[in-house]
């Protein structure tokens, strides 16, 4: 095959790849059932939630966990904060004995999530003693993560941690401020309307697209760990701990993600409970959330790593090995996108005769479009629907047409997280809460 043939081709196996899989997660979203409850009480619950300068929110947050979750444990890693992080929790736990605060110091903390984790996971074991650790439960929280109250009862269900064979579920992600008329105080209207915009679209892409996605691989058995809301049992981690040394990677920018590769792998089941969630702040900065996304991206790059292990796992079948190696591939593909896009304007504006080309190509240059919009545009309505019915059907489609529009910072991020990759920069940082200020410690992939 020609270049000249490749630059057009590939393109459109592109698409082709993303109308399959957006089909399959409408398809999925669609055709989804309740999901079964079961009895919180027959599981021990210990809530792990990481913490680098959260004293704006901890104190909210381990509280909130307490009064809906009074059988449960609170851990709270304190990585080395430069806040009151530590006194704040130190405080709550000298009052309540079921929460506990694991301090980290330099050079070991702020190394990454995962680390924090496994430093948890370490003071977990020594606190529990000799106890049916089949029955133990461990839950990551964002410092700044609400689990609505019914979640352990879902957890718990038949198709949960009912099953035996179940190592992690992943409940459902929503964004808490997505009402919230002025998310930045400090500017405008116009400022305030982007931000809005900005909240919602991450509200839409979480509750309906990310939920179809992940209703998908449930069904192609690739369901993904995240890092808010994400339920293991104890005993899966134990035994990806002895494979691997710790049950999170030190080295992951999505050590949530890799946890339930690792679990996959070592046989155990993963599912999704869309049913129930956890809600967190959306972020109405651009550059903090495009940080944090950059984070994301690269971490899907470094997860390229695992596709000769799970090519040749027993534990993956054809299905879930294509979703996976799909979803590691989406950074890789944006670039080729924007590279191909780059390459073929230049082409055409030095080739020559580029008003006649364009002229004759827009048929296809519209069904195109059309090709690449209609998946946005119809989560719009979904989400309406289901989230949001009080809003009309003219806002609905709306919502989907910003959602086709936010979704081009997918580009930006891969090529950012390809670059950060080059360059060999590696660290994990934190991403600022919005009650922080915009001057104050790092974002997302400053380290």
């Amino acid at each position: 095959m020609s270049l000249h043939l490749l630059l057009y081709v590939f393109p459109f196996l592109l698409l082709a790849a993303f109308l399959v899989y957006w089909a399959g997660a409408r398809h999925s979203y669609a055709r989804r059932r309740p999901t079964g409850t079961g009895d919180p009480a027959a599981y021990d619950w210990h809530f792990f939630v990481p913490c680098r300068d959260e004293e704006a929110v901890i104190a909210t947050t381990v509280t909130r966990l307490r009064a809906d979750f009074p059988a449960a444990h609170v851990w709270v890693i304190d990585d080395a904060s430069d806040d009151l992080t530590a006194p704040v929790v130190t405080a709550l736990a000298e009052r309540d004995p079921r929460i506990h605060l694991v301090p980290r110091r330099r050079p070991d903390a702020r190394v990454g999530k995962g680390a924090a984790l496994n430093a948890a996971y370490t003071a977990l074991n020594a606190h529990l003693g000799e106890v049916d650790r089949a029955r133990v439960v461990v839950c990551v929280v964002d410092a700044d993560g609400q689990v609505s109250p019914d979640a352990l009862a879902y957890v718990s269900g038949p198709d949960a941690f009912g099953d035996p064979d179940m190592g992690g579920v992943q409940i459902g992600v929503r964004m808490r401020n997505v009402d919230d008329e002025r998310p930045l105080e400090h500017r405008g209207r116009l400022g305030n309307a982007y931000a809005r915009l900005l909240i919602r679209m991450q509200d839409v892409e979480f509750a309906v697209s990310n939920t179809g996605m992940q209703l998908l691989r449930r069904r192609t058995g690739s369901v993904g760990l995240g890092g808010n809301g994400q339920f293991t049992r104890l005993t899966a981690l134990d035994r990806i701990a002895a494979a691997e040394r710790h049950p999170w990677q030190r080295d992951a920018l999505l050590e949530d993600y890799e946890l339930g590769l690792h679990m996959r792998l070592a046989g155990y089941g993963v599912t999704h409970v869309a049913d129930t969630w956890v809600t967190q702040e959306a972020l109405p900065y651009t550059r903090r959330f495009l940080t944090q996304r950059t984070r994301w991206a690269q971490g899907n790059i470094q997860c390229v790593r695992y596709a000769n292990r799970i090519i040749g796992s027993r534990h993956y079948k054809a299905r879930g090995v294509l979703e996976s190696l799909y979803t590691f591939f989406q950074p890789i593909a944006h670039l080729a996108t924007l590279v191909l896009t780059a390459v073929m304007l230049v082409a055409l504006v030095t080739g020559g005769g580029a008003a006649e080309v364009l002229l004759a190509a827009w048929p296809l240059a519209l069904a195109l479009a059309v090709c690449s919009i209609v998946p946005f545009l119809l989560w719009g309505p979904v989400y309406r629907r289901d989230a949001a019915p009080d809003r009309s059907r003219l806002t609905g489609l709306l919502w989907g047409l910003a959602l086709w529009l936010y979704a081009y910072h997918l580009f930006i991020v891969s090529a950012r997280g390809f670059v950060r990759l080059l360059r060999g920069r590696t660290g994990w940082a934190k991403t600022r809460r919005n009650a922080e200020t915009a001057g104050v410690g790092p974002v997302a992939t400053e380290a």
